[in-house]
């Protein structure tokens, strides 16, 4: 009877701690995610649900070609994901729909981008960033509202890269659409 009144007074205490608990990871490590349009395509589809980290970019930079979830600088409200393209100092030449990039140190680099939809030809353009900036862009250029549109993308409104797949169950997996393009 000791023990079972024992138990009773610890259930309300070990409830209250796996709510504390749920709640610090879903806040400050990781959030979810519902992929909304096809500008991803065919990396993530309309309907998908991701695992977005949040924890990892207060550690490290963000790369080039990571796959990130950052409020959009027209309406912070609006969640947009999108990878990353151009990092913080560099140029991003856009030339008929193939991306170069000139990097800090004056050297370029033409990416192969075989995650990239049928390039867009109608882009032509030069954006140089900002010590705090990254250009991203929709792996579906044709239907894809990103950089090229609305511009550079401040750092402040990344809120994480794209960590799990977990729906639909046949695409599950870590780090989907994960790339290793030149840093």
């Amino acid at each position: 009877m000791k023990f079972l009144t024992r138990v009773l007074k610890e259930i309300p205490i070990l409830f209250v701690l796996a709510v504390v608990i749920v709640l610090l990871i879903r806040f400050f490590v990781a959030q979810p995610f519902i992929v909304d349009g096809e500008s991803m395509h065919p990396t993530f589809e309309n309907g998908d649900y991701l695992i977005v980290d949040e924890l990892t970019y207060h550690f490290e930079a963000p790369q080039r070609g990571d796959v990130i979830v950052f409020r959009y600088p027209g309406d912070p409200k609006i969640f947009y994901i999108k990878r990353i393209i151009g990092l913080p100092g560099e140029t991003v030449h856009v030339n008929a729909g193939l991306v170069s990039i000139t990097k800090t140190n004056g050297s370029t680099i033409t990416l192969s981008e075989p995650y990239a939809v049928a390039n867009d030809t109608t882009y032509t353009l030069n954006t140089t960033l900002g010590s705090d900036q990254y250009f991203v862009m929709g792996d579906n250029r044709p239907e894809s509202s990103d950089s090229r549109v609305w511009g550079p993308l401040p750092r402040a409104n990344i809120i994480g890269r794209v960590f799990i797949r977990l729906l639909p169950p046949s695409t599950f997996g870590l780090m989907p659409g994960a790339v290793s393009l030149p840093q």
